[in-house]
């Protein structure tokens, strides 16, 4: 049997109520009335002298003093930095730790004794009798009193204590002794903990903790509130998490099923509105909660055999745990681990996709790949699947800073956690992010209003509000396979979007054809037939629409004196003009931070979503503020969302980001290689037949082979691709192109490995 059992099996002192009211007098100067109290290894009695009470603690004889110094220096820690919370404070004189030497009532020993000021309130009882808000108020008690721990250090805190769940392997022989109905609970229970949460021990935050946090060292008000908290006897250097596990193993007890499940959420509701938790805390959580009351259990047990006077005490706290325990297995790890807040199992693949479509119907647009990718981590430029496969994401713009960017996501929590609400409230981060996002554009390009949204779909349909008022027009122009958005009036200006046989009737179109020569149509030359064939109907133009590298018909990018020519002849015509940057803006494509500027001509409204906010939701409409002041004499727009204190975090963390890390320069350089690593490829491979590049956005043209038609090519390659651990997508007019787009931190290395990837799967293809 372990030291630490054999310690613990010294038993608890055998002080009659005498006795301490003996000491009491002799070694404190403190007269009255002793009774004794609950205690498992020390006895605890209260002395009460009419109105005064005290409370003396006498020591198992396996107490150190050391460990006794180690909790006055702790309560006086408390005293100091947490006046908030009541704690017990130890008498003594000179700032000593209050501990004096008494003799055992047999004589043939001696024990160590202190005195307390006594700590109004009333003790907690069964779980069962708190209500929602109590479950609440217990959670941001523990977590300030970890917060009142965080600073504290003393060389006692590394004591040994078999309550310590570091050491739970060390229990053992108690297990052995069990009877045999519970024994392969606890057993299991303890196997399970050292299987999932002890790897994570030392890497959880950690400090001084109370170490036994139960109900019982709770103490209440008249309105039920906690007020105090005592018995620090089982403190100790651990994972933070071990007093969460404590107070809710504490709590949990008397409940069952949902109510159990209820109980853990509120908690963790009341703790981390005080002091949020780290992702590997919640996934420990349940398991350390189970390993907890396996502990009570196992020590509780032999406890009771070894002092059958202790029996009642420790008996029914043992067999509440037994039945508490029982009920959590039945729960299972998934229930206790949602609850949580950690991650449920993943399910197969198959399964969710079937769910997917029960759930969210047909009309969602399908997943990517026929073998779809079930994401559950991302970082840089790297996808992590349920399986732990790390895919290189080559195709996402959303994430345009790279997946669960730090700045971002601090951004993000730090805000959620401040305050998070609507436009009609002030807040600065709308007023920064409105500033920095005209702050570069008004000298240049007149644009000084911005209107912040949640989606590009949201940013287009209100520019199209704008533009149709101010001009008084109804005519649009856009490209022959755009795509703008979702909304009603947004996606008659998504050409790619039409159903068979539909065409808006107030939209013209114009190509964007890839390649050299006369044979080309210029951008001009189809905005001036686009102009021509509305005004045959009569239709004015309001707006001219242009996408910074016109992705969806297949990443091209006109000349850039075509594209002036288009935007001159669209004003003459009377219409707006409009850089949709969602796809192309942000840097993307290496040279300037806006599409449009590389381009050479200034917009009316720049519409930017998509990769705004790194993955959070918000989009912003640019424009001037004359064009909003006609808007607002006859209407006034409001989105709830649009711009919440969040989303403006979001987006200035990441227009911060791409300056401070200079992403533009470094899409410039990784482009330049990726476009030679994928010309060297178009030499090797006939089936490349062109390679577009702009920055790190870039199409890949393929061509049909003499038995395979060119967008099967592609789909085939799309696939092939993916299975091979990398993720591109397809676009262009016949989803011949392979539309490469990853996020801007995409490096060199991150090129190779795309064009290695590429290389063999367009060798292991039977294209012939």
């Amino acid at each position: 049997m372990s030291e630490l059992v054999d310690a613990l099996g010294s038993g608890p002192p055998r002080f009659g109520p005498d006795d301490a009211a003996g000491v009491a007098r002799a070694f404190f100067g403190i007269e009255g009335v002793a009774r004794e109290t609950s205690g498992e290894r020390d006895q605890t009695f209260q002395i009460e002298d009419g109105a005064t009470r005290h409370v003396l603690k006498v020591s198992n004889l396996a107490e150190r003093e050391a460990s006794l110094d180690f909790e006055a220096c702790l309560l006086g820690h408390l005293a100091r930095h947490r006046r908030d919370l009541r704690v017990p404070r130890v008498i003594s004189e000179d700032g000593a730790n209050g501990v004096v030497r008494v003799p055992a009532p047999d004589a043939g020993s001696e024990h160590y004794a202190r005195m307390f000021e006594f700590v109004a309130g009333t003790p907690g009882v069964a779980g069962a009798s708190l209500d929602r808000g109590a479950v609440v108020g217990i959670g941001e008690t523990v977590a300030d009193l970890g917060l009142g721990l965080r600073g504290f250090f003393h060389p006692g805190a590394g004591r040994e204590l078999l309550w310590d769940l570091a050491r739970i392997g060390e229990l053992r022989p108690l297990v052995d002794r069990m009877r045999r109905d519970e024994r392969g609970l606890v057993a299991g229970t303890i196997e399970r903990f050292r299987a999932a949460a002890l790897p994570l021990w030392p890497t959880l935050p950690a400090q001084v903790v109370h170490g036994d946090l139960t109900l019982e060292n709770l103490l209440f008000d008249e309105r039920g509130a906690v007020c105090g908290v005592i018995d620090f006897g089982d403190a100790h250097h651990a994972p933070r998490l071990v007093d969460l596990a404590s107070a809710l193993a504490s709590m949990l007890r008397q409940c069952e099923g949902e109510e159990a499940l209820r109980r853990i959420r509120l908690f963790l509701d009341g703790y981390c509105r005080r002091s949020p938790l780290e992702p590997a805390e919640r996934a420990a959580l349940g398991p350390t909660i189970s390993a907890r009351l396996a502990s009570i259990v196992a020590i509780g047990e032999w406890q009771v055999e070894q002092f059958p006077h202790k029996g009642a005490y420790l008996g029914e706290c043992v067999e509440d745990s037994i039945r508490l325990l029982e009920e959590l297995d039945r729960l299972g790890e998934e229930q206790l681990a949602r609850a949580s807040g950690a991650p449920g199992r993943s399910l197969p693949v198959g399964e969710l996709a079937a769910k997917r479509r029960r759930l969210l119907g047909p009309a969602l647009s399908d997943l990517f790949y026929d073998e779809p990718v079930h994401v559950v981590r991302g970082e840089g430029a790297w996808l992590v699947d349920a399986d732990g496969h790390r895919l290189l994401d080559g195709y996402n713009n959303v994430a345009v800073v790279g997946h669960c960017h730090p700045r971002v996501v601090e951004a993000v929590v730090d805000q959620t956690r401040r305050v998070n609400t609507h436009t009609r409230y002030l807040y600065e981060p709308l007023f920064e992010l409105a500033e920095s996002l005209t702050g570069g554009l008004g000298p240049r390009h007149g644009l000084d209003t911005a209107m912040i949204l949640n989606s590009g779909s949201e940013a287009n349909d209100l520019m199209w509000r704008l533009a149709t008022t101010f001009t008084g027009a109804r005519g649009a122009i856009v490209s022959v396979d755009a795509y703008h958005g979702m909304t009603t009036a947004v996606a008659d200006l998504s050409p790619q979007q039409w159903p068979a046989g539909y065409r808006a009737g107030h939209v013209e179109t114009f190509p964007v054809v890839a390649g050299e020569g006369s044979s080309s149509p210029s951008v001009a030359a189809g905005v001036r037939a686009a102009i021509e064939r509305l005004a045959e109907r009569r239709i004015e133009p309001a707006a001219l629409v242009l996408e910074g590298a016109f992705t969806a018909d297949g990443v091209i990018v006109p000349e850039r004196a075509d594209l002036v020519e288009a935007v001159r002849l669209a004003r003459a015509a009377g219409a707006l003009i409009v850089a949709d940057e969602v796809q192309a803006g942000h840097g993307r494509t290496g040279s300037h931070l806006w599409c449009f500027e590389r381009d050479g001509y200034s917009p009316d409204f720049v519409t930017m979503g998509k990769p705004m906010g790194d993955g959070y939701p918000v989009a912003a409409m640019i424009t001037r503020a004359e064009i909003v002041e006609r808007f607002g004499r006859g209407t006034y727009y409001f989105s709830t969302f649009g711009g919440n204190p969040v989303a403006a975090r979001a987006a200035l963390a990441v227009l911060q980001t791409i300056e401070d890390e200079g992403l533009v320069d470094h899409v410039g350089r990784v482009g330049a290689k990726l476009t030679g690593l994928l010309g060297e490829l178009r030499g090797r491979h006939p089936t490349i037949r062109d390679v577009r590049a702009h920055g790190t956005l870039v199409g890949v043209q393929l061509g049909a082979t003499d038995s395979v038609g060119a967008a099967t090519v592609a789909s085939l390659v799309v696939e092939e691709l993916r299975r091979r651990g990398v993720l591109v997508g397809r676009t262009g007019p016949d989803y011949d192109v392979l539309k490469i787009r990853p996020p801007l931190v995409f490096d060199e290395s991150n090129a190779e490995l795309l064009a290695d990837r590429l290389d063999q799967t367009l060798a292991a293809l039977p294209l012939g």
